[in-house]
């Protein structure tokens, strides 16, 4: 398992004839196996962290080390493969490709990595059955609610046993009952696959299953106490 270490993030974006600093040198660490929530108000630049640590925005400056390899360095291609390996992803809205059914949804990350049908069939329906949805893999994501549509989206971010599991606002879309069940799956996961969290939220309970609070604000990150 690797540690994440963030030095100095900053990235900043045109507004009209101003510039928007959104982070002004971010710098934390996160062990491996832990889990750590990011909060911070509507705008405060959680999604645009999570992005460029997670390699899908460039940073104007600092690094973004995982197991000691800089993603700030890494040509496109490479990102693209490392991500594949190491990173999973779960947005607020699910992503899942609506011709495809809840099974092949979880399966395609594997078949992307050049795994096999039979193998990652059996990972997929073994995912499918930890998120209690075993019955629904045959299902496309219309016939889904939106609570089975994002454990889905939790399983196949699980598909390629990845360190990390980043995670942006996951239950920012769903209803109380469902945001519980999602949050209690996902933490249980996590916990059980024994991955490495970093969750952004802007939900109180969320961020206090974690084990640590970070707070965003100014562009700026500090621990909560």
């Amino acid at each position: 398992m690797a540690d994440l270490e963030v030095q100095g993030l900053k990235r900043s974006f045109p507004n009209g004839t101003d510039t928007l600093h959104v982070l002004a040198g971010v710098s934390f660490t996160v062990a491996a196996g832990t889990m750590v929530a990011i909060r911070g108000e509507s705008g405060s630049g959680k999604s645009t962290l999570l992005s460029v640590i997670a390699g899908l925005d460039r940073p104007d400056e600092g690094t973004v080390l995982i197991g000691g390899e800089d993603l700030t360095r890494m040509t496109e291609d490479a990102l693209t493969a490392f991500r594949a390996r190491h990173i999973g992803l779960i947005f607020q809205f699910h992503y899942l490709l609506r011709d495809f059914n809840a099974l092949e949804n979880v399966m395609l990350p594997a078949f992307m990595a050049g795994e096999t049908r039979k193998k990652a069939t059996a990972k997929a329906r073994a995912l499918i059955a930890d998120m209690g949805l075993s019955e629904r893999e045959d299902h496309l994501p219309a016939q889904l609610s939106g609570g089975e549509r994002q454990r889905i989206a939790c399983a196949r971010a699980l598909m390629n046993d990845p360190d990390f599991i980043f995670a942006d606002e996951p239950t920012g879309n769903l209803d109380e009952a469902n945001s519980e069940q999602v949050a209690r799956l996902l933490f249980d996961l996590v916990a059980g696959y024994r991955k490495t969290l970093l969750l952004v939220t802007h939900s109180n309970d969320l961020a206090h299953r974690a084990g640590r609070i970070l707070q965003l604000e100014g562009g700026l990150l500090r621990d909560e106490v």
